[in-house]
């Protein structure tokens, strides 16, 4: 079959679905930052749940904590990022290379930009007292944005192996901000979404573009 009836005869997803995915993050999000300020309830038991993880703390759980976090500092994110993209486009994947950059590079400035925004008081757990400007957490969203991208960027054979240690990171990475109290149970969650939410924006992009101008050639992906 000459390969461009093989490229017209593929079906291909359209935006739509990664869109309401974005939609649904988005709305979960300004859920989530609505109840924890707006619900008493709710509002001291985000308190509760951040005081029961600095339990947990000790020396040799603060050392892993603080070894997690920093794999998500500004110089290793961005080293991270770029091994990403250099993947991607040695995979002769240069829509996903942008993708990977967008996301790496948008969902932790939007989490920056949004936390005076959204700033709110939050109840004491015990002796710890978080500032206001805590919603959404950078380290979570950058952490799930990490993964995601590197997720999007393994072959389809490795994407199972990468997402669940993947997920195992980004879950570590929020219990370590909660251990270390860093951030409110809420602020991990608007995190993990806000990285959700640039993902979905991305798929949507590269669905979009796939679409509109068809790769010149079939993968195997």
């Amino acid at each position: 079959m000459p390969r461009t009836q093989a490229l017209a005869g593929v079906r291909r997803p359209d935006a739509k679905g990664a869109l309401r995915i974005a939609g649904l993050c988005l709305l979960a999000m300004a859920l989530v930052w609505v109840v924890a300020e707006l619900v008493p309830a709710a509002h001291v038991r985000d308190a509760v749940l951040l005081g029961n993880f600095t339990h947990l703390e000790g020396p040799t759980v603060n050392t892993v904590a603080y070894f997690l976090l920093n794999l998500l500092n500004p110089l290793l994110f961005t080293i991270w990022g770029v091994a990403l993209v250099l993947v991607a486009i040695a995979r002769d994947r240069p829509r996903v290379a942008l993708a990977v950059t967008v996301v790496m590079g948008f969902s932790p400035l939007s989490a920056d930009r949004l936390k005076p925004l959204l700033a709110h008081s939050h109840a004491r757990a015990g002796s710890i007292h978080l500032g206001p400007a805590s919603f959404p957490s950078g380290h979570s969203t950058a952490a799930l944005a990490l993964v995601l991208c590197a997720v999007l960027v393994a072959p389809a054979r490795l994407r199972p192996l990468v997402a669940i240690v993947g997920a195992a990171f980004a879950l570590a990475v929020g219990c370590a901000l909660l251990i270390l109290a860093w951030h409110m149970p809420s602020d991990v969650l608007g995190g993990y979404l806000a990285a959700a939410l640039w993902m979905a924006l991305a798929v949507a992009g590269l669905r979009a573009a796939e679409r509109r101008w068809p790769a010149a050639r079939l993968r195997r992906d």
